[in-house]
């Protein structure tokens, strides 16, 4: 429950999307590869927008620093986990996103500046008081403080209220020149109710299948076949047999070191303890557990109130003695703690969505009391608080222990390696090997995805055996359990086999390349057979393949063997029951379809649902137009130059 109530599902998003202006129009993100300029180059520097044409020349660039997108991307991955914060790949490839809708917001704001768009400390006020922020910012319409709206605002983005505020308003100045600029969208009644009556149709149909894995069973090739594909395509097997290595190697485990085990010191301890306080902070933090009734996002009065009345009940049963964690087992909609009596543990400040994390810090220890969020009703009680503390010394001391000893063994192992590497470079494999009663083993003729078996990981061995040469000097890798000290002792070029020892893999190539002709042309051939007979099972049963029947689907509805019938087979929607498709290519499948029912929107659905659609189709469009106002922009910029970053952060550029 923990992934259920915490805030990415809902404010966090809301919250993050404040921070980037631009995101929130619904623009789409592409890249510029390449594109270099001569801005400014300093190392802080990731990209400059020149709003007007001349700006260039007087230097008035709208700078975006390296820090802000690295501490916004921060931001973002810490949300998620301190695990992706830490991976490298993940923070550039989000600080690439961040960046690139940094240089689109600069943009876009430029554009509202010249037509006149502006927004005032009161459109902040108003924009607080709104959706989610006014829920948690302004409970029952009353503000939460400056103290604590401070305090929010430096936990959850580590800004000032004044850098966070500014934000707001060039969210709002993006969204009002998107107003602006889609003002002029329109889209008639017919095209709501054509729109609507095509995307709700839903149609149940017979369907006969040809397995592409059952086809290539009958494809089979005399030798001469083969034997004439291998000669024609002896280009695509110059190469098939790939490069192959011997590698030569001996290695050692822990217990083969000498010296024994690494020792800790208290002194060592005591250091490490004071260096990394600051990872054994335990904030303020509750443990509570809940019993949710869930109300979907959008659920019409009625729904809502029943989901309430059942949670008045509940918590009258609660009153009255009944045991919580039985009830929660038996009434709770949250998969995650039901079964564990609606325990949650502990949580600290800003974990959980707003209505919940507010219960957890100010509703008496013990009471149970009904809280409204937008996963429905929740009856919270809170079990326990802990105020902010560090821990103890004593009480990380075995956690502390086993860091330093792996730290100090893993130093150890590779200080050996190294020094054995260097005997080996001067002695040899042989003579070190035997002076430290260690055993050379020399491998088979290996690929670079081969497995020395005699070595619990030797991964790193082979890939380093791959970048070197037959005769380097001996080098160490890990093994997973020790070091390997290895040379190169032979390599085998990669070369085309001879027909007779490669013939099962020309066979199956020969196969793969004739599959998919012989499956277009056998489910051509259903097609035809079917729609002449107007019977479909006869013709299924004539070919050999197997007749399904699909249940009553809409656009998104998937079948097997089929898949999404509206991504793979949109034409079965404007067919009429009765009638029979032609050949339908799924892939690994051949389909022929026959509609059996086809049950179209009523007018009193669609006059009902007439209105959300409408404003669905608006949204689109207006995205779309927008989307063309931007590509329009971002060509123009681009064409003179406006846009300029530091050749190695060329790709923070958006494109149209």
């Amino acid at each position: 429950m923990i992934r259920f109530l915490q805030k990415d599902n809902r404010v966090v998003k809301a919250l993050f999307v404040v921070i980037i202006a631009a995101a929130s129009v619904g623009m789409v993100v592409y890249l510029i590869p390449g594109l270099t300029g001569m801005g400014a180059n300093t190392t802080d520097t990731y990209a400059t927008v020149y709003p007007h044409w001349y700006s260039r020349f007087f230097s008035s660039g709208d700078t975006i620093s390296q820090q802000r997108v690295s501490q916004m991307a921060r931001q973002q991955l810490m949300r998620r986990g301190p695990q992706y914060a830490d991976n490298p790949m993940i923070v550039s490839i989000v600080e690439r996103q961040v960046g690139q809708q940094l240089v689109q917001q600069k943009i876009l704001l430029a554009e509202a500046e010249k037509l006149g768009i502006s927004a005032s400390d009161d459109d902040v006020i108003q924009f607080l008081h709104q959706g989610q922020f006014g829920q948690f910012l302004y409970p029952n319409g009353q503000f939460i403080g400056t103290e604590s709206y401070t305090n929010f605002i430096a936990q959850q983005f580590n800004m000032s209220v004044t850098e966070f505020e500014q934000e707001l308003k060039d969210q709002i100045l993006v969204r009002r020149l998107q107003a602006l600029i889609t003002a002029g969208v329109t889209v008639s009644d017919k095209e709501v109710r054509d729109a609507y009556r095509t995307e709700n149709i839903k149609i149940k149909f017979d369907y006969a299948v040809i397995s592409a894995d059952d086809l290539r069973k009958t494809i089979n090739p005399s030798d001469s076949d083969l034997q004439a594909f291998f000669t024609k395509n002896a280009a695509r097997y110059a190469t098939a047999v790939p490069e192959q290595r011997k590698v030569t190697y001996f290695a050692f485990t822990p217990d083969q070191m000498p010296g024994g085990a690494p020792q800790v010191s208290q002194q060592e301890i005591q250091q490490y303890f004071k260096a990394h306080a600051s990872e054994y902070q335990i904030p303020e933090q509750a443990r509570s557990r809940h019993i949710l009734i869930k109300v979907a996002s959008g659920a019409d009065a009625k729904t809502d109130a029943a989901a309430k009345a059942k949670a008045e009940g509940l918590l009258k049963q609660i009153q009255g003695g009944a045991n919580f964690a039985d009830l929660a087992k038996k009434n709770s909609d949250d998969p995650g703690s039901k079964d564990k009596g609606g325990e949650l543990g502990f949580a600290h400040r800003g974990m959980m969505v707003p209505e919940f994390d507010n219960a957890l810090f100010t509703q008496k220890i013990g009471e149970t009391k009904i809280v409204k969020s937008s996963f429905g009703y929740h009856l919270v009680q809170v079990e326990e608080r802990q105020d902010a503390h560090t821990q103890s010394l004593s009480e990380v001391l075995p956690t502390i222990q086993a860091t330093l000893f792996r730290q100090r063994a893993a130093a150890a192992e590779e200080n050996y390696a190294q020094a054995l590497t260097s005997e080996a470079i001067k002695n040899g494999l042989e003579k070190t090997a035997a002076a430290h009663h260690l055993e050379v083993a020399t491998t088979p003729l290996l690929g670079v995805q081969g497995v020395i078996s005699a070595l619990p990981d030797s991964s790193q061995i082979i890939g380093k055996a791959f970048e070197s040469k037959q005769g380097d000097p001996p080098q160490f890798a890990a093994t997973g359990e020790g070091y390997a000290i290895f040379q190169v002792t032979g390599v085998e070029a990669a070369h085309a086999p001879d027909f007779a020892s490669w013939k099962s893999h020309v066979a199956d190539d020969y196969r793969n390349e004739q599959l998919p002709a012989l499956l277009a042309q056998k489910t051509t051939e259903l097609a035809a057979k079917a729609r002449t007979m107007n019977d479909l099972a006869k013709a299924a049963k004539g070919v050999g393949a197997t007749l399904k029947s699909s249940e009553l689907v809409g656009q998104s509805g998937q079948v097997p063997d089929l898949g999404q019938v509206g991504q793979v087979a949109p034409q079965l929607f404007n067919m009429k029951p009765g009638e029979i498709s032609g050949p339908i290519s799924a892939g690994r499948t051949g389909v022929v379809a026959k509609i059996v029912d086809k049950q179209e929107p009523t007018a009193d659905e669609i006059a009902k649902n007439f209105d959300q659609f409408r404003d669905q189709i608006l949204d689109q469009r207006r995205g779309q137009a927008f989307n063309v106002f931007l590509s329009t922009i971002l060509d123009d910029y681009k064409k003179h130059n406006r846009i300029q970053v530091p050749k190695a952060k060329a790709d923070a550029v958006p494109a149209t």
